[in-house]
C-alpha cells in the first residue's frame, strides 16, 4: 500500500524547501560577500548585527574562516555562483596567512582586529574545520597545495592531539603543552566530520582507523549506558549534560555512513533519538532546546532555541523512517521563526521571542549541510 501521507507532505516539503534554499543563496550568502567581509583582511567579519551592518570586531577565528571555506567551496561550479571559487581562494591564502603557525605548526585560535594574533592556543575544534574545509575545497579544486595543507592538518591532529586511547584533547597551548583540558565532546564530533569527508574524497585506510577507533572510544567514554544519548563529557564528569542539537548532528554522520552504519555508536544513537525527540523537541512547535540535564527526569537546562540545532534535527529527519509530517513541521518552523528578509535570527528564547539578532559568520556552515542533507532527500 502507498504511503499516502508521505505523497501528501513531500509536494508542500519540498516547496518549502525550494523556498528556504532560495533564501540561502539570495539573502544569506550575499551577506558574506558584501556587509559580511573584511576586504583590508580577506575574512569575514565575526557576526553582522540584524540591519546587517558588522559588529565592532574584536577577533577572527580560524574556525569561521574555515566554516565559510566550507560554504563557497560548495558553491563552486554552481552557475548562480560565479564568485565562489575567487571568495573560497581568498578564504583558503587567509586561513595560511593569518592563522598558520610557522613556529610551532598548527594553526592559532585567533587575531586580533589588526591580524595579530591573539589568542595562540591551539585548539581541536579548529583543527577539525580546517580538515573539513579543506577536503572539500580540495574536492573542488584539486590543487596539490590544498592537499599539502590537509595533510599537514591530519599530522598535526595525530601527532599532537591524539591520546593514544581513540580520543584526543580538547585544547592545547601554542608550544603543544597539554593544558589539562582533556576530551569533549563537540571537537571530537567535528573531528568525526571532518574525517568522513576526507574519506569522500579520497580512499585513506589512516583516516579511515583513526575514525572507526574515535566512534568506538566515544561508544565507551561518551555514551551513557541508560538513555544511549551522547554526552557532552565523559562519562562520570562533574555536571554532565546532554544537547539535543548534538545528538542529532552525532545520529546524522553515523547513520550516513556505510561505514559507520551498524556500529554500536550509531546503535547508540539511534536507541536515544526517540528519547532525544521526547525531552529535547516541542511536538507543536517544533522548538528544539538547548541543553538537558541527565539527572532524573532530565530536565531542561537551557530552553533557547538555536537555529543550528533547529537545522540539526532537520537534516537528521531525512534520514528517519516515516518522518514525513516532523520534517514538514520543521521546515515549516525554520522558515517562520528563523529566517527573515533580512537574514536569520540566531537564537528564540524558551516563549519564541528573539534572544540574539546578531548573524555569526559560523552559522551559514550549518544552513550549508541541513540543505545539502535536504537537496539528497529531495532528489
Amino acid at each position: 500500500m502507498p504511503d499516502v501521507s508521505r505523497s501528501a507532505s513531500l509536494p508542500e516539503s519540498h516547496a518549502l524547501f525550494n523556498a528556504v534554499q532560495q533564501h540561502f543563496h539570495q539573502v544569506i550568502v550575499p551577506l558574506w560577500q558584501g556587509p559580511g567581509w573584511n576586504p583590508q583582511l580577506a575574512l569575514p567579519f565575526e557576526a553582522l548585527d540584524a540591519e546587517q551592518r558588522p559588529l565592532p570586531p574584536q577577533r577572527y577565528r580560524a574556525m569561521a574562516c574555515a566554516r565559510q571555506l566550507y560554504v563557497f567551496s560548495q558553491l563552486i561550479g554552481d552557475a548562480t555562483a560565479p564568485f565562489a571559487e575567487e571568495r573560497a581562494a581568498a578564504l583558503f591564502r587567509s586561513l595560511q596567512r593569518h592563522f598558520h603557525d610557522a613556529e610551532h605548526g598548527g594553526w592559532f585560535y585567533s587575531i586580533d582586529a589588526d591580524g595579530t594574533p591573539l589568542d595562540r592556543r591551539k585548539d581541536l575544534y579548529t583543527h577539525a574545520f580546517i580538515l573539513f574545509a579543506c577536503a572539500h575545497y580540495w574536492a573542488r579544486v584539486r590543487e596539490p597545495l590544498v592537499e599539502s595543507v590537509l595533510n599537514a592538518a591530519l599530522d598535526v591532529v595525530a601527532q599532537r592531539f591524539a591520546r593514544g586511547d581513540g580520543l584526543y584533547e580538547a585544547n592545547l597551548a601554542q608550544d603543544w603543552g597539554v593544558s589539562g583540558s582533556g576530551p569533549l565532546q563537540n571537537p571530537l564530533m567535528h573531528l568525526a566530520e571532518a574525517f568522513l569527508a576526507i574519506l569522500e574524497v579520497r580512499e585513506d585506510k589512516a583516516v579511515q582507523a583513526a575514525l572507526l577507533g574515535l566512534c568506538q572510544a566515544m561508544q565507551q567514554q561518551f555514551i551513557d549506558p541508560e538513555h544511549g544519548v551522547m554526552l557532552e563529557k565523559p562519562r562520570g564528569a562533574v555536571d554532565n549534560w546532554f544537547e539535543p542539537g548534538h545528538q542529532f548532528e552525532w545520529y546524522f554522520l553515523l547513520a550516513s555512513s556505510p561505514l559507520l552504519r551498524g556500529t554500536a555508536l550509531h546503535a547508540s544513537l539511534e536507541r536515544a533519538f526517540a528519547f532525544t525527540e521526547q525531552l529535547g523537541v516541542d511536538p507543536q512547535s517544533g522548538a528544539v532546546c538547548a541543553m538537558l540535564d541527565l539527572q532524573p527526569g532530565a530536565a531542561t537546562k537551557d530552553a533557547t532555541q538555536r537555529i543550528w540545532a533547529q537545522a540539526e534535527y532537520l537534516r537528521a529527519l531525512t534520514l528517519r523512517a516515516g518522518s514525513q509530517s516532523a520534517l514538514l513541521r520543521q521546515l515549516k518552523a525554520l522558515q517562520r521563526h528563523f529566517l527573515h528578509a533580512r537574514g536569520w535570527n540566531e537564537c528564540l528564547d524558551d516563549r519564541g521571542a528573539v534572544s540574539r539578532g546578531d548573524m555569526p559568520s559560523t552559522t551559514p556552515y550549518h544552513l550549508a549541510t541541513c540543505y545539502h542533507g535536504l537537496a539528497t532527500y529531495f532528489a
